[in-house]
């Protein structure tokens, strides 16, 4: 695959969470764990990437519930030095009245040919700040909006000016993932200058930033596009800075981090087909395209299913493509690898919380981030039908996992209401609820149930991708038509849709039913009595969604339709 790519500059990659490791608790969900399988694929195509992000000291948070369901977050202790390579180098930035030392940590991610892509760490605490600037870079998606905007001011200005210092300067394409990097444009301008006396930038100057800059966008709802108020803006940034922003009409009572960067961005996309239409409703005078998100295979493969792999499909880990010919798995040999892999999770489910679940009973899966419009609680809506399901179609047991954001209400509420449907299922629908979801217990989940539950409410889902990492362990899935999942569903063959497609209307009554009618008259049948018959779903899943939704099929269309027309466009303009 890599020598099918074109050739490019580095490529500099910016992104406020990355998932490297459960040891590293530097991410919060699915922007993290993208951005992690991104820079693994980078690894195993030898491409000349670099990435940063901030290091996070004390995570995003470590959830702990009790016997109601109620949320308690703490602090996650680790140590930086353990598992990271401090660097020499660092740099000065000026946020508010203070210069701010900001140093630097290395991780190398490492490719199956050995290529390394380094990811860099920004770490304000240094003993040359002041105690409050220390803190700056401690806490994911924490503190108030100046906190924010500090963190946002470090990711964007202080990582150009450390990938500088650390000496990249032959860097082609700087890539932001979601505008939380947007002010890495303001230091390419500034980059012209050498001077932050002029407030005017020509057009030109404009244009040759706009040549460099890939902006990926993940959010569908005006809500999750960060603004800070000017007044802020002046005090965190300083009045010059903030006048820059202000000559290039991005900032009027407020700046909107998404607008800066689609200003000054050559290539903008959304992650998923559905998202990029939603996008250029959103935002109806830019060209925004589409480049689905993906997983990384090897990353999220269980070891039962890749060792399955590693014997009939020897080249898939170099070349994702490869897992198109899952479909000549024997389906025993798949049926044994989940098996496998199912009693894996549940020796976890035990050893976490104690409940002895069934291996022979069919598992619905459903983790992602409790939060209102992914309404983890839809399956739930008529106990007492999903009771009747149980006793006549055959055991059901679910296992559930997912944190809400310490200052979500409504996330933690939806938690609470499914420890209420698991008191109230007890005698006939085993529930769980894992807390403290991580990449580990993800790859459990995502590998060791039998069907994969979503139910967003439309178009809220830009992408998603546990499902993809369901798919690749053969684990169908049972979702409503959103995100990567309209690409992805064939009925019947690939998993199940929740809702009409042709409907756009979100009505949580309609869908519950549909969820339901699926569970009683499909799923349930073929999964106890035409076993062979939901095996070949299980295969399908693996060779029609696991082929495609990878990051290496994702990065070649960056480095084809992004990275290397950006590129050219820059040469040609210089």
């Amino acid at each position: 695959m890599n020598s099918e790519l074109p050739h490019v500059g580095t490529i500099a990659y910016f992104s406020m969470d990355v998932a490297v490791d459960t040891n590293i608790p530097t991410y919060s969900g699915g922007l993290g764990v993208l951005a992690g399988d991104m820079l693994r694929s980078a690894a195993d195509l030898k491409l000349p990437m670099v990435a940063v992000s901030l290091l996070h000291r004390k995570g995003y948070f470590d959830q702990r519930l009790d016997s109601r369901g109620n949320q308690m977050e703490s602090a996650v202790k680790w140590s930086p030095e353990r598992h990271l390579q401090r660097l020499e180098e660092q740099v000065t930035l000026t946020i508010g009245s203070r210069p701010v030392q900001i140093g630097a940590w290395q991780y190398q991610f490492t490719g199956v040919t050995g290529h390394t892509v380094p990811l860099i760490f920004l770490d304000t605490d240094l003993v040359e700040n002041d105690s409050s600037d220390r803190s700056l870079t401690d806490f994911l998606y924490g503190g108030d909006e100046r906190y924010r905007l500090c963190q946002e001011t470090i990711l964007g200005i202080a990582g150009v000016l450390m990938l500088r210092a650390l000496g990249y300067n032959d860097i082609c394409v700087f890539h932001m993932n979601e505008g939380h990097s947007a002010l890495a444009t303001l230091a390419l301008l500034e980059e012209h200058t050498g001077t932050l006396r002029e407030r005017r930038y020509s057009d030109n100057q404009v244009e040759s930033v706009r040549r460099q800059c890939v902006f990926t966008t993940h959010t569908p709802v005006a809500a999750g596009h960060d603004r800070f108020n000017s007044e802020l803006v002046c005090q965190v940034l300083g009045d010059t800075r903030a006048g820059v922003l202000s000559d290039l009409q991005v900032m009027n009572g407020s700046l909107n981090m998404t607008e800066l960067a689609l200003r000054l961005s050559g290539y903008v996309n959304g992650v998923s087909m559905r998202h990029g239409e939603v996008s250029r409703d959103m935002f109806p005078n830019q060209p925004i395209e589409a480049i689905t998100n993906g997983v990384h295979a090897a990353t999220w493969s269980a070891a039962p299913m890749a060792a399955l792999f590693d014997r009939t499909l020897p080249k898939w880990r170099e070349d994702n493509c490869f897992l198109r010919y899952a479909v000549g798995i024997p389906l025993p040999e798949l049926r044994l690898a989940h098996a496998q892999a199912k009693r894996e999770l549940l020796r976890q489910v035990r050893w976490l919380t104690g409940s002895q679940l069934d291996d022979q009973v069919f598992t619905l899966g459903f983790a992602r981030r409790a939060t209102g419009y992914k309404r983890g609680d839809l399956l739930f809506t008529d106990i007492s039908r999903l009771k009747k399901i149980s006793q006549h179609s055959g055991p059901i047991q679910l296992v559930y996992a997912g944190k809400a954001h310490p200052r979500d209400d409504g996330g933690k509420a939806i938690i609470r209401r499914i420890f209420e449907a698991a008191a109230s299922l007890a005698n006939d629908v085993r529930v769980v609820y894992l807390e403290n979801y991580d990449m580990a217990l993800g790859k459990l989940l995502c590998s060791g149930v039998d069907v994969w539950l979503n139910t967003p409410l439309r178009p809220l889902e830009a992408s998603g991708t546990s499902g993809m990492k369901a798919a690749l362990n053969g684990v169908p899935s049972l979702s409503v038509l959103d995100g990567w999942w309209i690409e992805g569903h064939i009925e019947g063959v690939t998993g199940w849709s929740v809702g009409d497609a042709a409907n756009s209307d979100n009505d949580s009554a309609v869908e519950a039913l549909s969820l339901y009618h699926k569970l009683e008259q499909v799923i349930l049948p073929l999964y106890y009595r035409e076993p062979d018959k939901f095996a070949q779903v299980m295969r399908s899943a693996i060779a029609l969604n696991g082929s495609f939704f990878n990051t290496q099929r994702m990065l070649s269309q960056y480095m084809r339709n992004a990275y290397a027309p950006l590129s050219a466009a820059a040469k040609d303009f210089d």
